[in-house]
């Protein structure tokens, strides 16, 4: 998949897998936040402010992580204030490129081909992996944050005193419950698909489902008395959970193996990840052919021939009642 060392892009890298072939995901290590007023945010050093036309996003429509941020910055109205490029789905020799295809939106603030070459301009000698989203400066020329969870924290806040839609998925009174819902979702499932899908040896994947679909079930029960993952009120907690599941079916069943049961055999999850979809600025962040292009494509230790499957037929459009 490709890594940057001390600056020079790496193109066989491996995949982060430990010696009993457990995937262990490397940590985002560039963690500065926008905030109202410039001031440090959780982590990393201040000086970056939310000022509308100062920040531009870059992701990849087939990227859950990278999705969260695209649906936050619809949710916000943040569009004409945080410009926008959208990478091309295949990522292989030379990782995220801006390749010129349907839905590829280029680079118009650097100029780049590659998406590690954004990386080199912000940290000329950076050692890691070259992920989506990227939050770039464009006053400082630097990579502000790569890490999704912290982007949708800024989009859900810190732009709200320059014109951003109101709304708090991240309600203080509700802070302590979202934050236990996301820490087992994303272990689990967020991370749990991949964890089966990239998985060394029969014992980690074995491991990765079974967890995987523990959690599924007792998001099939909560959700079976509630709206949402916290009570009745849509938090962040949704929307990280639901750019997985709208995958879950099309890619993660088949290409990753996790198939002891699909989506749509829970009543009450399948009916909320159709509502979730359903939300008006929700359904233009959504380009399956990109989702599934990207996973059948790119991972060529896993389906080596690239051939992508025309099914499963999904209806996310389906009435939700």
């Amino acid at each position: 998949m490709g890594l940057l060392v001390d600056g020079v892009w790496q193109p066989e890298a491996g995949r982060w897998a430990d010696s009993r072939g457990r995937m262990q995901r490397p940590e985002s290590t560039l963690r500065n936040w926008v905030t109202p007023d410039g001031s440090p945010g959780p982590t990393g050093r201040g000086g970056f402010k939310a000022e509308p036309g100062r920040y531009h996003l870059y992701i990849a429509r087939a990227c859950p992580w990278a999705h969260r941020t695209t649906i936050f910055r619809e949710l916000k109205g943040l569009q004409e204030m945080i410009g926008l490029s959208v990478t091309h789905w295949l990522m292989l020799e030379n990782g995220w490129t801006f390749d010129s295809a349907p839905g590829v939106v280029p680079d118009n603030v650097n100029d780049a081909r590659y998406l590690y070459e954004i990386y080199v301009k912000s940290e000329p000698k950076y050692s890691g992996r070259v992920s989506v989203p990227v939050l770039w400066d464009k006053e400082t020329k630097r990579i502000v944050n790569n890490e999704s969870a912290d982007i949708i924290r800024m989009f859900n806040s810190a732009f709200d005193g320059v014109g951003a839609t109101p709304g708090d998925y991240y309600p203080e009174a509700l802070r302590a419950e979202i934050d236990e819902v996301n820490a087992r979702v994303y272990d689990t499932l967020n991370n749990g698909v991949y964890k089966a899908g990239f998985a060394g040896s029969q014992e980690a994947y074995d491991e990765a489902v079974v967890s995987l679909f523990e959690t599924l079930d007792w998001l099939e029960q909560t959700l079976s008395k509630s709206q949402y993952l916290c009570g009745n009120r849509l938090t962040e907690a949704d929307w990280r959970l639901f750019t997985t599941l709208l995958r879950f079916d099309p890619v993660y069943h088949i290409h990753f193996k996790c198939n002891l049961r699909r989506l749509v055999d829970y009543q009450a999850l399948w009916r909320y990840a159709r509502r979730l979809y359903q939300h008006p600025v929700v359904r233009p962040t959504v380009n399956f052919d990109h989702i599934k292009g990207h996973y059948f494509q790119s991972h060529r230790w896993i389906n080596p021939t690239g051939i992508v499957p025309k099914g499963p037929i999904v209806d996310f459009e389906a009435a939700v009642g």
